[in-house]
């Protein structure tokens, strides 16, 4: 399976974790787990739907249409005691696979059912991996810099200044879930303010 079909895989189990869901709201809020940038299409999810139903990570039941606008009846997912299973044990795992770019993110959305030194190693892992991006497109800007326009220029600025402000953000991040993480009260919307001298 590719990396994205297994970033799909995880976040459709927790998402039904959650709560048993019908195809259009699950695919409602994988799009809006996956972000603004990418569209899950129904071409995709279902297959992925299909897979997991097979190896019996959900189930797929048919209910009856309550407004009675159709004979047909929406069917509506939920995860098994396997799925559980699987989704757990999908949470523990921290390696390579789970710094990319195609994963991190549906990672990163189920952390408060991770615990903090496998939230760490992942947070760790994708900021070296940035790291080491960083470091390979400013070497390889300086030996083009003669070569390309100011146009180009600009768009390879903005994506280094795009990575740094990632990695700042993952070091942040690092440093908080040392220091005893989020507790339940936390705001992660608003930003931290110093404590008064």
């Amino acid at each position: 399976m590719t990396r994205r079909g297994a970033a799909l895989e995880v976040a459709v189990l927790g998402l039904l974790h959650n709560a048993p869901m019908h195809g259009y709201e699950l695919r409602k809020q994988v799009n809006a787990l996956l972000g603004w940038g990418r569209v899950l299409s129904y071409g995709t999810l279902y297959p992925c739907l299909k897979a997991l139903g097979k190896s019996g990570y959900i189930v797929a039941d048919e209910t009856g249409d309550p407004a009675g606008r159709s004979r047909r009846g929406r069917i509506v997912y939920r995860l098994t005691a396997e799925g559980k299973e699987f989704f757990a044990q999908a949470l523990e795992e921290s390696g390579p696979a789970t710094w990319d770019d195609e994963t991190f993110g549906v990672r990163f959305a189920f952390f408060a059912r991770t615990d903090s030194p496998t939230r760490v190693r992942i947070l760790e892992g994708r900021r070296s991996r940035l790291e080491e991006r960083l470091e390979n497109v400013r070497a390889a800007g300086q030996r083009k810099r003669e070569r390309v326009d100011a146009y180009t220029l600009e768009l390879q600025k903005h994506g280094l200044e795009s990575v740094e402000r990632e990695v700042t953000w993952l070091t942040e991040l690092i440093d908080r879930e040392r220091s005893g993480g989020y507790d339940n009260d936390t705001d992660i919307t608003k930003t931290p303010t110093s404590p008064k001298k």
